[in-house]
């Protein structure tokens, strides 16, 4: 077989300064998801100095506090973090549907990988499944894509 160049991020975190961008809405799953993102990027080496914490109120802020963040130049990685539960009406569809488009928006434009940890979930039950129970935790999962896709950025 010919040899085939493969670029591939280390899981290393150590000296890397990231921020988490959590929502207060639906807290008590996203605390989960926060928990496990700290957990996994700590586990690969980052400093907890190096992590910085910044709340906004729902999915919705999510991409414009990225976005600033993101611009500011201090942060090789973003990880946001929220839960979106539908309801009766349709505005699970729309705000789910622009937080989505505006992180992707962020990361492309400004070259920093944002890690997607935003539950868009049927129920609570999915909610709770996927923030550290059966469905595992999809704060650490974003945690994990951001922090590879830093170190596959920096090969390139």
């Amino acid at each position: 077989m010919l040899h085939i160049k493969t670029i591939e991020g280390q899981l290393e975190a150590g000296g890397l300064k990231i921020a988490l961008v959590v929502t207060r809405f639906n807290d008590f799953v996203v605390d989960k998801l926060l928990d496990g993102a700290v957990d996994y990027l700590v586990r690969h080496g980052a400093a907890r100095e190096d992590l910085e914490i910044i709340r906004v109120p729902g999915a919705f802020e999510l991409p414009l506090v990225c976005q600033k963040l993101a611009r500011s130049g201090s942060y090789a990685g973003l990880v946001a973090l929220g839960a979106v539960i539908r309801g009766a009406t349709p505005h699970f569809e729309y705000v789910c549907a622009e937080a989505i488009k505006g992180l992707a928006q962020v990361a492309l434009a400004s070259g920093v990988p944002v890690g997607f940890g935003l539950l868009t979930t049927d129920n609570l039950e999915q909610a709770v499944e996927r923030s550290g129970g059966k469905s595992g935790n999809k704060g650490a999962e974003a945690a994990a894509a951001m922090l590879e896709s830093i170190r596959v950025l920096e090969q390139l």
